[in-house]
């Protein structure tokens, strides 16, 4: 039996591996954060372990035992690149470091399409921190990184309000028609890294991306095609300047500052946005573990608000 040390296991994407893993027979050890208010509940299938990606010491005791670690935790909102970093890239290098420490001979780290374009974003740029830190460590650890693109599905709660107007008959259209984004139902995601885990064909240090099924991903005319399908008549079209978006996205940013609470929408989230081209290529994953998704975005939007 696989025993794997998860992280990020009270957040959407961590939450559903979490049950996976359980479905699939791996033995789990659970990170949490002792000050939040989540109440732990041990299990033969799940050990929950109190700490912080801060506490070298632990992620030690956290990651005792495991064969290994899938870190599934990451910051997605913040103001600055000093921000995402304490958590996307210092925190996984703690987490490494304990992974050395106690011997632990594989890592999963579960990162990001956007750190494709580091540029772009200061939540880019930390995750494209953390995937470079992983380099330095593989005389000790082998790592595989997945890079999902926008991912959804049941207990999502950045990219349901945009869901939720497709659902209501309503596209806003952000960037040209023709800008092409690849999308995975969380469901996939999870299977993929049981998948990955189970694989005897991964090397010292793997890169995969992941999309639904959809090669060439989608655009925003599709996306409307889809919206007729599941409506039953054509959606509302509404196309979003970007200049609009950036002045929505600086106010958010000023305030955030003011009031002290970490934003989602930022300038940089704004050019992640509106970069023409977020698609992704299945092809190595799927050599690799055989891995192939299931759930198109159609299918995916109907399991989401038929549930």
């Amino acid at each position: 039996m696989i025993k794997v040390a998860l992280t990020g296991t009270t957040g959407f994407i961590g939450n559903v591996l979490l049950s996976r893993l359980i479905t699939q027979g791996f033995q789990v050890k659970a990170l949490y954060r002792p000050k939040t208010s989540f109440t732990p509940q041990n299990s033969d299938s799940v050990e929950w372990c109190a700490g912080d990606l801060a506490d070298l010491s632990s992620l030690s005791t956290f990651v005792a035992g495991a064969d290994v670690i899938v870190h599934c935790a990451g910051s997605v909102r913040g103001t600055s690149l000093k921000q995402f970093n304490q958590t996307n890239s210092s925190g996984l290098i703690r987490l490494l470091d304990a992974a050395v420490e106690q011997n632990v001979s594989r890592f999963v780290l579960m990162s990001s399409l956007a750190a494709r374009e580091p540029s772009l974003s200061a939540y880019a740029a930390s995750k494209k921190a953390g995937e470079d830190a992983l380099v330095s460590y593989l005389d000790t650890i082998s790592c595989a990184v997945l890079r999902p693109p926008a991912v959804y599905g049941p207990g999502d709660r950045e990219m349901l309000p945009l869901l939720k107007m497709i659902k209501r008959g309503i596209v806003p259209i952000l960037g040209n028609q023709q800008d092409r984004f690849s999308l995975i139902y969380v469901d996939d995601l999870a299977d993929a890294v049981c998948c990955l885990l189970m694989s005897k064909n991964i090397q010292k240090y793997d890169f995969f991306e992941l999309h639904d099924g959809s090669p060439d991903g989608y655009t925003w005319r599709q996306i409307a095609e889809i919206a007729t399908y599941i409506n039953g008549k054509e959606p509302l079209c509404l196309s979003i300047p970007k200049p609009l978006m950036q002045i929505i996205a600086l106010a958010n940013l000023g305030l955030a500052r003011l009031f002290g609470y970490q934003p989602m929408l930022t300038p940089g989230k704004i050019r992640e946005i509106f970069h023409p081209d977020w698609t992704c290529d299945n092809s190595a994953i799927t050599a690799a573990t055989g891995w192939k998704p299931r759930v198109l975005f159609s299918d995916g939007m109907k399991r989401l608000f038929d549930q």
